[in-house]
Formats: C-alpha cells, sequence, structure tokens
C-alpha cells in the first residue's frame, strides 16, 4: 500500500508536469512528448483523481477533457467594464484620431502598441492567487454569461499561472477557432451528412454556449490573450503587458509591434492586410492603442468606447445580390426602417437574407429599386447595407420606390419633424410594436434587467391582452402566465420572482428603462444625478434642463415632452405604487455632496492614495465634473506624479491652479 502523502505527491507531480506539457503544446507550440505518452500520463491523473478525491483540484490538468454539465448560464457582473472599440478605416482616420489625443494630452511623444484584430469571441478571465477564478463572455459589456466550465477545456488557457503575479486581475481576449480546426471539424460533419458550418467565429462563440463541456473540449477552440485588468498592477506599458502576460504563461500572439508614429502604424496595416489569409485564425483588422498605461488613464472613455484605442478595420467584403421586396420596420420609439429583402448572397462568411435602407433620403440618393441588382457591404463587418445599384442591369419597366406614408402596423399617417431623417408614427399608445418595443427596452439587461422575461414573451403577454405598457408587468401573477404558451410552473416562477427583484433596479437605470427619447444610459445618470428624483425631473423647465452638463435642445425638448403625456404620468404612478425605484437610494444620497458643484476638474498623473478612478468618482460624487482637457473652463488640475509638462504649461499658460492629490482630498 502507497503512503497517503506519497498519493499527494504523485498526484502533484502529475498535474505540474502535464501543465508544463500543455504550455509547451498550446502557447509555444513546440512540444517535448508525444500525444500518446500525454495521453497516458493523463489517464493515470484521472484514476488517481477517482480514487482519491480527498486530493480534488478544481484546476487540476484532467477538467480539460470537460463532463461539467451547465443547464443556465449565470449572468455575472464584470468587475471592470468590456467597452467596445471604435472604428477607422482610413489613414485620414487614424491621424484625426491622433490629433484628439494630443488635444487632451498636449503635445506628448506617443508610442502606439499594434496588435492583429482576431475575428472571435470576447472573454474575460479572472485570476486569483495565479488560479483561474472564472470566465464570462462580454455580453453586454456590464455583464456577461459564466462559461467557466467550458472554458477550463481550452488547452491554451492557463489553470495555474507562472512567476510574479498580482493577488487578483482580469485579463481579455478571444476565444478563436483556427482556419485548419474549423476545416476539419466541417469535413467531420460532411462525411456525418450535417450541414457544415458557415464561419470560425460563429462556432467558436456557439462552442462556449454548449451545456456539456466534454463537447466543448472535443473543439479545437484557442484563447489569445491581449489585455491585462485591475488597480495598481504595476505595468507602465501595453507592449509590457503583452511580455509579461506571456511569462505568466498565456497565449499570446507574437505579430504585435511597437510603432513610433501613424506612418509606422500604417506600414503594419498594410502589411497583415495583405497577408492575412497566411495566418492560422481570421483577422479583420488591427487594433492600435496608445502604448503608455499612463497616457491611457488621463485619456478615458467615451461612453462606448476607450479614446486610447482605435480598431483599423480592412477593406470591406462586397456581394452581388438582387432586391426582392422593401418592408419597413417599426421601432419602440416610432421610429420607421426601411429594410431591404435580398436574394441569399454569402458575404463576410455568413448568409445576408437582409439589409439596412437607413431612410427615405437614403432610398432616394441610391435611387434603389424593386428588381435592382445592388451591391451589398457589411457596415462595420457587422450590419449589411446596401451601397450601390448596378444600373446596367437595371430594367426599363423599373418604378421609382415612394417611401410608405403610412404606418405599416396602425395605419396611422408618417409624421417626418424638420431636420430629422427619419419619418415617425405618432400613435404612440395604440401601435403595437411601440408598446411591445418599448417593454422590451424595459426589460433589457442595462435596463431594469428582469430576469426570466424575454422579448417573445413580452409578445406573447401583450397578445393576450396581459400587458399594455411596463407599469402592467408589476400586476402579472403566476396564476395569470401559467397557461401561456411553453410556461411551465418553474418558469412562471421565474418571471414573477424576476419582475420583483427588478424592485431594486437603481433610479437612473429604471430612468434610462423608461424609454425617454435621446435619453440613453449616459444622459440618465446625469439626470438621476443632478434632481434625485422623478418628481423633480417631472416639473423641470426646459431652461433648467439646459444648464445641466451635456444636456442640449433636442434632450431638453424630449423630456418635458414624455412628462407633459398624461398617460406617462399615470404609468409613473403606478410604478410608485409597485415600489419601483424612482429616486436615488438613502445611501447612495449619503455619499454624495454639492461639495464641488460648479467646478470642472482635469485629473492628470499617477496617484498614490487614490486611483485616477477613484479620485474621478470622489469628484463626481461631490457635484463635480471631470473634463479631459484643460480648457478656459477648468477649475481645477489635480497633478500627480508624472504630470505631463505640456499640460503644466497649458495650465500656467490659462492660469489654472494646479493642486495636489492631498490638496484635493482636503477639499472634500
Amino acid at each position: 500500500m502507497i503512503p497517503v502523502s506519497a498519493i499527494q505527491q504523485k498526484i502533484e507531480q502529475l498535474r505540474e508536469t502535464l501543465k508544463q506539457h500543455n504550455y509547451n503544446y498550446y502557447v509555444l507550440d513546440a512540444p517535448t512528448v508525444s500525444d500518446y505518452e500525454f495521453d497516458m500520463m493523463l489517464k493515470e491523473l484521472q484514476d488517481l483523481e477517482f480514487k482519491y478525491p480527498e486530493y480534488n483540484d478544481p484546476n487540476s490538468p484532467t477538467v480539460r477533457v470537460g463532463g461539467a454539465v451547465t443547464k443556465n448560464f449565470e449572468t455575472v457582473v464584470h468587475d471592470f467594464r468590456m467597452y467596445s472599440l471604435d472604428n477607422s478605416y482610413s489613414k485620414e482616420d487614424l491621424e484625426d484620431w491622433e490629433k484628439r489625443i494630443q488635444k487632451i494630452l498636449g503635445e506628448v511623444s506617443l508610442e502606439f502598441t499594434c496588435e492583429l484584430k482576431y475575428d472571435g469571441a470576447s472573454m474575460n478571465l479572472t485570476y486569483e492567487n495565479g488560479a483561474l477564478l472564472k470566465a464570462v463572455t462580454r455580453g453586454d459589456g456590464f455583464q456577461g454569461d459564466d462559461v467557466t466550465a467550458n472554458v477550463k477545456t481550452i488547452r491554451s488557457v492557463p489553470l495555474k499561472l507562472n512567476g510574479d503575479y498580482p493577488e487578483r486581475f482580469d485579463i481579455r481576449g478571444e476565444i478563436v477557432l483556427p482556419k485548419e480546426g474549423f476545416i476539419k471539424m466541417n469535413q467531420e460533419r460532411i462525411a456525418n451528412g450535417e450541414d457544415p458550418y458557415m464561419n470560425p467565429r460563429n462556432t467558436a462563440s456557439g462552442s462556449l454556449k454548449l451545456q456539456d463541456s466534454a463537447e466543448v473540449a472535443k473543439r479545437p477552440l484557442e484563447c489569445l490573450l491581449y489585455s491585462i485588468v485591475g488597480e495598481r498592477l504595476g505595468i507602465s506599458t501595453q507592449y509590457d503587458i503583452l511580455k509579461t502576460a506571456r511569462k505568466w504563461g498565456f497565449k499570446v500572439p507574437s505579430e504585435a509591434k511597437l510603432c513610433k508614429n501613424t506612418a509606422e502604424v500604417m506600414e503594419f496595416v498594410e502589411y497583415w492586410e495583405n497577408r492575412k489569409d497566411d495566418l492560422p485564425y481570421e483577422i479583420d483588422g488591427v487594433v492600435v492603442k496608445v502604448n503608455s498605461i499612463q497616457y491611457q488613464e488621463e485619456l478615458g472613455y467615451t461612453a462606448k468606447s476607450p479614446r486610447w484605442a482605435m480598431a483599423y478595420k480592412f477593406k470591406t467584403e462586397q456581394a452581388v445580390t438582387v432586391l426582392k421586396t422593401i418592408t419597413y420596420q417599426v421601432g419602440r420609439t416610432g421610429a420607421i426602417t426601411p429594410v431591404a429583402n435580398l436574394e441569399p448572397v454569402l458575404l463576410g462568411g455568413t448568409i445576408v437574407k437582409r439589409a439596412s435602407l437607413h431612410n427615405a433620403d437614403q432610398i432616394k440618393k441610391l435611387d434603389v429599386r424593386l428588381g435592382d441588382t445592388v451591391f451589398v457591404e457589411k457596415g462595420g463587418e457587422i450590419i449589411p447595407k446596401i451601397t450601390g445599384v448596378d444600373f446596367t442591369k437595371r430594367t426599363s419597366d423599373s418604378l421609382m420606390t415612394n417611401y410608405i406614408t403610412h404606418c405599416p402596423e396602425c395605419g396611422t399617417e408618417l409624421i417626418r419633424k424638420e431636420g430629422e431623417a427619419q419619418h415617425y408614427c405618432p400613435n404612440y399608445y395604440g401601435c403595437p410594436p411601440q408598446i411591445t418595443g418599448r417593454i422590451q427596452h424595459f426589460i433589457s439587461r442595462k435596463a431594469m434587467d428582469i430576469e426570466g422575461l424575454g422579448a417573445e414573451t413580452v409578445e406573447l403577454l401583450y397578445k393576450e391582452g396581459l400587458i399594455n405598457d411596463y407599469a402592467d408587468l408589476y400586476d402579472l401573477t403566476k396564476e395569470q402566465v401559467l397557461p401561456l404558451e411553453r410556461m411551465a410552473n418553474k418558469s412562471a416562477e421565474n418571471l414573477i420572482n424576476g419582475i420583483e427583484k427588478s424592485k431594486g433596479i437603481p433610479f437612473e437605470r429604471v430612468l434610462y428603462a423608461l424609454g425617454i427619447r435621446f435619453v440613453g444610459e449616459t444622459v440618465a445618470k446625469k439626470l438621476a444625478k443632478e434632481y434625485k428624483s422623478i418628481d423633480k425631473l417631472m416639473v423641470v423647465t426646459k431652461e433648467d434642463l439646459i444648464q445641466v452638463d451635456e444636456i442640449g435642445e433636442k434632450i431638453a425638448e424630449s423630456v418635458i415632452d414624455f412628462f407633459k403625456n398624461e398617460q406617462n404620468v399615470v404609468i409613473i404612478e403606478r410604478l410608485k405604487k409597485h415600489e419601483v425605484q424612482l429616486e436615488i437610494s438613502t445611501e447612495n444620497l449619503q455619499n454624495q455632496t454639492d461639495k464641488l458643484k460648479g467646478y470642472s476638474f482635469v485629473v492628470s498623473g499617477v496617484f498614490e492614495k487614490v486611483t485616477r478612478n477613484e479620485l474621478k468618482k470622489l469628484i463626481e460624487d461631490n457635484g463635480g465634473k471631470v473634463a479631459s482637457s484643460i480648457s478656459t473652463k477648468t477649475s481645477y488640475v489635480v497633478a500627480g506624479d508624472k504630470m505631463g509638462p505640456s499640460k503644466k504649461e497649458k495650465a500656467s499658460k490659462l492660469d489654472i491652479p494646479l493642486i495636489t492629490e492631498e490638496q484635493f482630498l482636503n477639499m472634500l
């Protein structure tokens, strides 16, 4: 009989050996043992772990073979938001971006890290004490699905790290399916009489949502990493992030390059645009990032994207097909969108059957007609659009397209406001797609995030006469929803519980959920912060609203119009009775003051007591405004270590006071 300590020692030795072989094979692409030898060691470890479960380790190399079954993927909030990237398509776009950066930073010497833009599924991995804690999909950027069991089967994802790493951090990348593996998968499917997969990207993304991780383990997925996120990481450049991630054991592609200017960036772009087909993975462009992490922090983010990064997209693929019909969709705000229904055509690895025509002006500009042979592109590689017509193939009996005059859903005559491109159906409370669209917006993830309730169920509830506005959701009972199609006892319970839980959603998200035209997430936050409650916002004047930072006439008019509508006021009163959060909570108010109201701050440099983001939050929580660049409107510059000399010079020129971190904290 082997002593217990010897068994434990043997298990740990096998794990360490297999971990190293995994790294050699999948990350370094330099195997040192045969597949057979590796499989035999893995089998030995599996047998020992089965016999001695007391030595179980959730990050053992044996999890690579899968076996965990996930029925429902849990939604997890990201510790750090996952932003999307702005796109550029020309050298001029990149130069304009650089000018915007220099305007904020001053005339500083910039370096750029260029990386290939992999066409896969975005992934956030969290590590704690050197072990993989969780793997979460990008989702809507704020929260995603926990797919840890599936990601653990991907052999290029290290389960335990090497070297000196922070206690906790996130690392981001793309889950991709290499071209060779994709071809083999399709050969097997065809041999089995199954339809082939359409493209590697969608197949990689779909693989992450398979319920059986053993099935995921059979797919040759890889994880390519490119970004480390966390507090006080001690890494000063993006290029060093890539080198550090490699040292810790991550698969980081070697093609990245450090460039001194946009001319060098364009050389890198052109080089890879001509050689992208030689790569083992699909790419659709190049990601350009400001190399300095300090500059990245100073540049910050817009509502959607980092100011310090830009995706340069390769030339768009074009297809030619025939326009069969034009249909018109009605959005939740009543906006009408014309949609071209096409002869199916292969474009960018997917079959395209529909394309956007945007509005009446676009149809007129293109002079697009039924039966036309049209050119279709993927706008930003995502939404197909018609870019032109092949007039040489137009028939002599072709008729000009007349834009519709009445709503296709309710028959109401359409209106078009001066200065706006789209037509609108004004039947706000009687047009079915507007009614269901508003409710679907209300329940969406970034709004009330009602679990157990999706777009189809909303349509069904409306059709059955159970709801006519979003306040009706809170009157629903389990007995009412149980008879609905595909509604079982558990799903009915989940739906009612999800609605009840949404009463805890904070005021700024409720305000966004109301669906006031032009009031997106950022504007909703500003209004909630300024007015603190729906009651105060309902009686505000247009003149007052325009005084709020970044609120223009268009938004102000829309807010006033919304609260003028008596039906909207009735719905809000009903939401109040159901105890939906229509004011900032006492707890949040306690952390907020007006001490800095009327003051505008620029934050620059590196700080000791608080992080830059914490400092910005303190400014906003106390009523101040954080600006990205120094101007005559700046009240103070909070200056940390390594503040750029050009910013100091500009502050001095404009006579803007520089204050230290200590002085700022004393102001509070």
